[in-house]
């Protein structure tokens, strides 16, 4: 072999073995301890100090008009089934970059309703179940549901995936509410107009009956209360704090084992629901940004993550209980992976993995994307 063919076979061997040395030199992702969170500097991390200033000062000016004794509760939402807190903190939040705290402003520890929020924690908990082979996301939920929820015609025909994407057209009433969503005492400013049923799947509509009665389902495949799977599953992994609860409704226990168990609901629009820190939120969020894994433990399957977080087919860029930006639309300006869990108030748990960023920003007004395009406006500059 002369000295050129040598070279050749040379530069062959390592050009295969760059990808291998380059994978080896990247740094694995800091998971923080339970209990805390390291945080750099903007500078260390190559962000502008003075653009992060800038857009946290923003995102402080932005407070929501919500009432802070949230005496605009049964105005907006109807007569409420839960309790609810006196008073709410007021705007706060939490900018976490490459998995490290770069900024944070108000009162993070305050623990609040994070009303629709809980939406996205629902999906995780039924990612957990599929996960464990409890569910698969397009049967029928009937075929392992057999409490009356999905006896009639209509409702057999509901799957788990419609339940997700929120494209049941499930029929009926649960915890004192009814689906069809009508009646200004009962819902409030959300109250809806009569309208004919479609096929299940085939039309979306944001419905918290149907979402409760998605969570009562969850309860009965574990056999156990949402918020211990979730504890156990989801929170207790990723170093979730003790302060967070899940309050049911006054009126939204089961039998179950002999035992009275609460059901949850997947937001607080009839009070209860899910009251957590930024922190906790924060820990949500960055389990999502690394596809569902933890320290290299799968929380949730990969396949599960991917599925989640593609659109619906009738949804406004929807997927599983996330809101997507697959158009552009719900998070302008961002790109179009990017994607949130949303609640009233308002409450936003914000992911960008093109810039391996994780956004909670609370009680606050405007769309969460105003803030998040000036956060990375900082980077890199």
């Amino acid at each position: 072999m002369n000295h050129v063919s040598r070279r050749s076979v040379l530069a062959l061997c390592l050009a295969a073995l760059l990808p291998a040395v380059a994978a080896a030199a990247a740094p694995a992702p800091y998971f923080p301890p339970a209990g805390e969170w390291a945080r750099k500097s903007p500078a260390e991390l190559g962000m502008n100090p003075a653009a992060l200033a800038a857009a946290v000062q923003f995102a402080q000016s932005r407070e929501t008009t919500r009432a802070v004794d949230f005496s605009d509760q049964e105005t907006t939402f109807g007569s409420r089934l839960g309790s609810m807190p006196t008073t709410r903190a007021r705007t706060n939040g939490l900018v976490i970059y490459k998995g490290y705290v770069v900024a944070e402003f108000g009162d993070t520890q305050f623990v609040d309703p994070t009303y629709s929020v809980a939406k996205s924690m629902l999906a995780t908990v039924a990612g957990v179940a599929v996960r464990d082979g409890r569910i698969a996301v397009d049967e029928a939920v009937g075929k392992r549901v057999s409490d009356g929820g999905y006896a009639s015609p209509r409702n057999a025909q509901v799957t788990w995936k419609q339940h997700l994407q929120q494209e049941t057209e499930w029929e009926g009433s649960l915890w004192g509410k009814n689906a069809d969503f009508i009646g200004k005492e009962a819902f409030g400013a959300g109250e809806r107009k009569p309208r004919a049923l479609q096929a299940p799947g085939s039309f979306y509509e944001y419905n918290d009956v149907r979402i409760n009665r998605f969570a009562l389902s969850l309860l009965r495949v574990f056999d156990q209360a949402v918020p211990e799977v979730f504890q156990q599953q989801v929170m207790d992994p990723i170093g979730g704090s003790n302060s967070w609860k899940w309050v049911p409704y006054h009126n939204s226990y089961v039998e179950l084992n002999g035992k009275q168990v609460p059901s949850v609901s997947g937001g607080t629009r009839w009070g209860g629901g899910m009251w957590i820190n930024s922190w906790d939120m924060a820990r949500f969020g960055y389990l999502w940004l690394r596809g569902g894994a933890w320290k290299g433990k799968p929380v949730l399957p990969p396949s599960y993550v991917k599925e989640a977080l593609t659109p619906s087919a009738h949804g406004p860029d929807y997927g599983y209980l996330w809101w997507l930006n697959t158009k552009g639309k719900n998070l302008p300006g961002l790109p179009a992976n990017a994607y949130a869990a949303l609640g009233a108030g308002s409450n936003t748990i914000l992911v960008s993995p093109d810039h391996d960023l994780v956004i909670v920003w609370r009680w606050h007004a405007g769309n969460a994307a105003e803030f998040a395009t000036k956060v990375i406006a900082s980077i890199g500059k």
